[in-house]
């Protein structure tokens, strides 16, 4: 018989709220929680809940000030941000739902007032389940971020956790939700909730890399090719997942039967030497597991569950996901086998709400508890604070640009709800048009996304191996996917700020400028991290120039091109003309931005022997750069690194400082390689470097057309090294201007030169706008084809927009 898994237990010493903040009668309860947050509960029989939900791990805050009036039939309750009234022993749902309820919140310092089933049409919404049916099916739930400063979270159909930590139905009549009322104050709403929730977990390292997936049938011989390819083209790989097909099947049709838990033989002789043969190239493994039509004899765990469930051997099992009996004979007769074998995740793909959010909890719980590592899973989103069990896969998505546009705006959106780690397929999944440019830009979204998974349906045609498009094509995604993994030192340390202070690594920019929810032109663009800024490029370019035009809108301060180091400056917009090889990323001035640089095994995603800091001049700034093992939980005892990388910056005096401030030693290289990449920075009159106050004279320099680069080697972690560069207007000034591009555009162009010659003439004279183009007609006459002249005369339509 399958034992009680002890391990689900969760603490329950801070489930109560603070007494001296609870106000109830004979059928209600109210909690404040914070000055933001307010807990509501009624119940005919007057009974009221203290346990942990599938939401809920946290009620003990601090006792906020509050000033209380009532008597015996009203009560009102005043904090810094609300005012509750409320008619004592009333329902919270009376014979009006309008502003004169029984129930309603006002909002100081405003004329907003919130009640029972208040619409809550301003509120910017969350997430979805997955988008698999995007467009008109694709419904997003409501989020917490609202314009008008109030958002309520029900718990009052949310499944309990009983003594041992298993999931229960509760009572169908409970009513229990939680308002938060924060005015603007929105980072502190997302405080109070991920205090109420759970903090996010800390991601393993790899999870940060490439993933791989095909929904075809794989044979361990398969994979090995497909591994040796990935190594042959130089893409790094750190996921392999695995589809429905590793585990048994109907022999006569492998598209019956999508529950199985035991590997087919035939594919994998022996699964054992498959998993060894991942991880001595570094490349982790999932599989997939679908189990909602029952386990049957095809499972070598069948029998074993038969006789703990006292069920049948002829039959299937169903699959009961709150029967605490069947999750404990499920995980130790079908799961641990998986475990020991070194299986690194699974990738639970029921299409069934209530069983994703079941095992969810289980999966992740039982991995992080059972495995002592970091929890891991790829699931649909189950929607109750569905931050503690990342990471989510949206489904099945269809190929085409409609998909790609709605992405970054569905991955902002989820940070309303504090999700961050969703994962897309990168190409799409299934019909649509397989399209070089499309590909591209999806490969160029997902390495500035927070997960980055190739997908795609089973299919001769579809094609997701970046080595089957042209060379042109090849290239620039192979680049893209060596970015990707140089990216990830920058990537964990935002996991672990996302972890540690639940700051969403994907941030939308109407957070900040709520106006641009607005204009679709610039509501796609995210913050990244703390450091970068996406404008990301989701519509095809104009053929003729051979470009993709982007209407861009830059932040306050000053900003630089992440990759040509171009300055722009801020609280501007802008239009701007990309190359496929281009994407529009920015680094806000004083940006620290650390990439590691990729050694002999591309898969490698341990903290890496060399790395290769970008500092961006205009501010000081300090970037704490947190590493540990990757995967495990010791980081929770305090077994792990923190390295301040703080840049001190005059106009004529730089100043890098690298140094441990946190943690234990031995977690990253005993010494590392230093390239300090010092952007739109030219040439220093004097470089001064020094290790613990030493000064040292080993080091080299590069000089580039916008660059500066030190390069200090063997360098020892445990010291401080410290790099001055001193030298008059040692920054690089230039602004970026329209007439740069506009002049690539005209240089590209397959017309004659002297066209060339006369179209610049035009386009940099000091003519107004509507001569030019008169003039740009008038060069008809003189063999410039139609398509040309639409074309500049576009352009200067978007000149005027500037």
């Amino acid at each position: 018989m399958a034992s009680i898994r002890n391990h689900f237990k969760i603490k329950t010493e801070n489930l109560v709220a603070n007494s001296k903040t609870i106000f109830s009668g004979v059928n209600y309860r109210i909690s404040v929680l914070t000055d933001r947050l307010i807990r509501f509960e009624y119940s005919t029989k007057g009974e009221f809940y203290d346990g942990a939900t599938e939401i809920v791990r946290n009620r003990n805050f601090p006792s906020p000030i509050l000033k209380v009036e009532q008597d015996e039939s009203f009560l009102v309750i005043t904090s810094k941000y609300f005012i509750i009234q409320y008619a004592k022993e009333k329902p919270f749902k009376g014979p009006s739902f309008a502003p004169d309820s029984n129930l309603k919140v006002k909002l100081v310092n405003t004329d907003k007032m919130w009640y029972v089933d208040h619409p809550e049409a301003r509120n910017f919404k969350g997430s979805a389940f997955s988008i698999e049916d995007f467009g008109a099916k694709t419904t997003l739930s409501n989020g917490l971020y609202s314009t008008d400063g109030f958002a309520m979270l029900d718990d009052s159909h949310s499944l309990l956790l009983d003594e041992d930590g298993y999931l229960v139905p509760g009572d169908k009549k409970r009513i229990d939700f939680y308002l938060f009322v924060y005015r603007r104050d929105f980072g502190l709403c997302l405080k109070d909730y991920f205090t109420l929730t759970n903090n996010p977990p800390l991601l393993p390292r790899y999870a940060l890399g490439i993933w791989w997936n095909r929904d075809q049938i794989y044979s361990f011989d398969d994979t090995k090719k497909l591994v040796a390819a990935f190594q042959k083209n130089e893409i790094p790989l750190s996921v392999l997942l695995l589809s429905e097909f590793w585990h048994n099947k109907d022999k006569n049709d492998y598209n019956l039967y999508k529950s199985g838990y035991s590997f087919n033989r035939e594919l994998f002789p022996d699964p054992q030497e498959f998993v060894n043969y991942m991880h001595e190239r570094k490349i982790r493994i999932g599989l997939n597991l679908d189990g909602t039509e029952g386990i049957n004899n095809m499972n070598e765990g069948y029998l074993p569950m038969c006789a703990d469930l006292n069920f049948p051997t002829t039959k299937t099992i169903p699959f009961k996901v709150l029967s605490k009996e069947f999750i404990n004979s499920y995980f130790e007769n079908l799961i641990e086998p998986l475990y020991a074998l070194g299986i690194d995740f699974f990738w639970l793909d029921s299409k069934d709400e209530l069983v994703t959010r079941v095992l969810n909890y289980y999966h992740f719980n039982d991995y992080k508890k059972f495995k002592e590592k970091r929890g891991i899973i790829l699931s649909r989103n189950g929607g109750k604070a569905a931050h503690n069990y990342p990471i989510h896969y949206s489904g099945e998505t269809k190929v085409g640009w409609d998909t790609l546009k709605y992405l970054p705006f569905f991955n902002s959106t989820a940070s309303n709800i504090g999700l961050s780690w969703w994962s897309h397929d990168v190409g799409g999944f299934k019909y649509g048009i397989e399209d070089s440019e499309l590909y591209l830009r999806y490969v160029q979204l997902a390495t500035y996304s927070p997960i980055f998974r190739f997908s795609a349906k089973r299919g001769a045609y579809y094609k997701r191996e970046p080595w089957r498009w042209d060379m042109k094509t090849y290239t620039i995604v192979k680049e893209y996917c060596k970015l990707r993994h140089r990216l990830i030192p920058y990537l964990y340390t935002e996991n672990y700020k996302y972890h540690d202070t639940c700051l969403p690594i994907v941030q939308p920019l109407y957070y900040y400028y709520p106006e641009i929810y607005d204009e679709p032109a610039y509501r796609n663009e995210y913050y990244f991290g703390t450091e970068l800024l996406i404008a990301p490029i989701t519509k095809p370019k104009d053929v003729v120039m051979n470009r993709s035009f982007e209407r861009i809108f830059l932040p306050k301060g000053t900003w630089y091109d992440f990759k040509t180091g171009k300055k722009f400056l801020g609280n501007k917009r802008y239009i701007a003309f990309y190359k496929d090889e281009d994407f529009p990323v920015f680094a806000k001035s004083g940006s620290i931005i650390p990439l590691a640089k990729l050694g002999d095994n591309l898969n490698d995603t341990d903290s890496p022997k060399a790395l290769e800091i970008n500092i961006f001049p205009g501010n000081s700034n300090v970037y704490h750069l947190y590493e540990d093992d990757g995967v495990s939980s010791l980081y929770e005892n305090g077994i792990y690194t923190m390295t301040a990388i703080e840049f001190n910056y005059s106009t004529d005096d730089y100043t890098l400082s690298i140094q441990p401030i946190e943690g234990k030693t031995g977690i990253i290289p005993e010494e590392r390689d230093y390239y300090l990449h010092f952007r739109n920075t030219r040439k220093p009159e004097k470089i001064t470097v020094a290790i613990s106050g030493v000064n040292v004279t080993d080091f080299e320099t590069i000089e580039d057309e916008n660059d500066y680069t030190v390069i200090v080697k063997n360098v020892d972690t445990k010291k401080h090294l410290t790099v001055n560069l001193l030298g008059q207007n040692i920054e690089i000034d230039a602004v970026r201007i329209i007439n740069e591009d506009i002049n690539e555009i005209i240089h590209d162009l397959k017309i004659e030169t002297l066209l060339k010659e006369r179209l610049a003439a035009i386009f940099f004279s000091d003519l107004p706008i509507n001569k030019k183009r008169i003039a740009v007609r008038k060069l008809k006459s003189a063999g410039l084809n139609e398509l040309f002249i639409r074309m500049f005369l576009k352009l200067l339509e978007y000149i005027e927009e500037i």
